[in-house]
């Protein structure tokens, strides 16, 4: 760890982080309508006071000339519950695909493949296979036939196989006898509205094992709105990982390790950032915020001779710092795309973003309302400052509903 990140990241207390949330200020369902939302607005437009309004007319706060960016990856249901022939339950939720490593690719196969996963119940499972719960005795299910086998187990990494029978796709197997993975704190089962609601209506890549929640709020008509204004839509593709819902543990923050997640972006999308370097570009949660601002540190891996490979947790804090300008990266990782005839760009990042940190791509944002002490309440200090504390007092003294279902806020950043 470099000495820039001992003088940041050493300093942060996850304490100084927390803040009182009832257990009922936390919206167990979502509402009828997805755009029927709150809206917290905290912009120079309001001089950086909080208000409310109605997510429905999102459109009218949004500032012209500017580029909106979703994330349009798509939840899969990744719990799966299987049991032993001793009678023990065994459940297994998928990470990531580990063979054929390629999303699209796995979710192909008709026989086999094998998922990173992990396990609920390892005690009762070192070796042989599980065949997959079938309580209510459905056809479908039987005619799948769903086993898994424990093929690779460390201490920070389980490899499962799956099989089946009927020839299916495992994307097609899993959305028959996979669960929606809902979060943790919602402290309920998946109930079948989750299958749409935990979705974002422009979803298309499968792959996320947790919905890009900022997204659950638009609907098609919000989006015909937004882009009647003339504001321009553009889609990342991050899949969002199950260390979204893991508490930092460490005291200071320095001592946390970040997930490492998979993005795509193509090679017109970071053209159309490039046209708006001098604009306004809003991302839409934090996934996206996270994949925005990694493009700078890639292009900076091209400009200093480097192929782009990913961002690591540490990479934005180096000690001698970033001299270039967003232009300058965003031009370098074009070149390098185009040069080897790649029509989009595949990387990961692990970017950890602190209060102390420089945005240099977004400067407005559409999030939810996040957990105390998480990396996610961080980067939302990082982009307003000590003003995060007013917007959530504001937020709960005004009944804003708070985490994956609940209310929405658009933040601007302070120039």
């Amino acid at each position: 760890m470099n000495n820039i990140v001992n003088m940041i990241a050493d300093k942060i207390r996850i304490e100084e982080y927390d803040y009182p949330l009832p257990d009922e200020r936390i919206s167990k369902f979502p509402l009828q309508e997805r755009d029927s939302s709150k809206l917290l607005l905290f912009t120079g437009r309001n001089n950086f006071s909080p208000a409310e309004a109605k997510f429905s007319d999102i459109d009218r706060f949004l500032p012209e000339n500017s580029l909106i960016i979703f994330n349009n990856t798509k939840v899969i249901p990744a719990r799966l519950i299987f049991k032993r022939d001793s009678g023990a339950l065994i459940e297994i939720f998928c990470l990531e695909p580990a063979d054929p490593g390629d999303y699209q690719q796995n979710f192909a196969c008709t026989e086999k493949c094998r998922w990173k996963v992990i396990v609920g119940n390892i005690k009762r499972w070192k070796e042989g296979t599980v065949s997959l719960l079938n309580s209510s005795n459905d056809p479908l299910i039987a005619a799948i036939d769903l086993r898994a086998e424990l093929v690779e187990r460390e201490s920070n990494r389980i490899v499962v196989e799956f099989s089946w029978k009927n020839g299916s796709s495992f994307s097609g197997v899993l959305e028959i006898c996979g669960k929606i993975p809902i979060p943790p704190y919602l402290k309920r089962d998946p109930q079948p509205l989750d299958r749409f609601r935990y979705q974002t209506c422009y979803a298309r890549i499968e792959g996320s094992v947790a919905a890009p929640t900022a997204g659950l709020h638009f609907t098609g008509e919000v989006l015909e709105k937004i882009s009647e204004k003339g504001i321009n839509q553009g889609y990342i593709s991050l899949h969002v990982g199950a260390g979204t819902f893991l508490p930092v543990k460490s005291e200071y923050i320095s001592e946390h390790n970040m997930h490492s997640e998979p993005f795509s972006i193509t090679l017109e999308m970071i053209k159309s950032l490039r046209n708006y370097t001098s604009k306004h570009i809003i991302a839409v949660g934090t996934t996206s915020t996270r994949c925005l601002e990694s493009l700078y540190f890639l292009g900076v891996q091209v400009i200093e001779k480097k192929a782009p490979t990913y961002v690591s947790q540490w990479e934005p804090y180096r000690d001698e710092g970033y001299d270039y300008t967003l232009e300058e990266a965003l031009d370098a990782l074009i070149g390098y795309l185009e040069e080897n005839s790649l029509h989009f760009l595949l990387s990961r990042t692990e970017i950890i973003i602190l209060p102390g940190y420089r945005f240099r791509v977004i400067d407005h944002l559409i999030t939810n309302f996040h957990q105390p002490k998480s990396t996610l309440l961080l980067l939302i200090s990082a982009f307003v400052g000590p003003s995060w504390r007013d917007i959530y007092k504001f937020a709960l003294e005004n009944e804003f509903r708070f985490l994956s279902y609940g209310d929405s806020s658009l933040l601007e950043i302070r120039k």
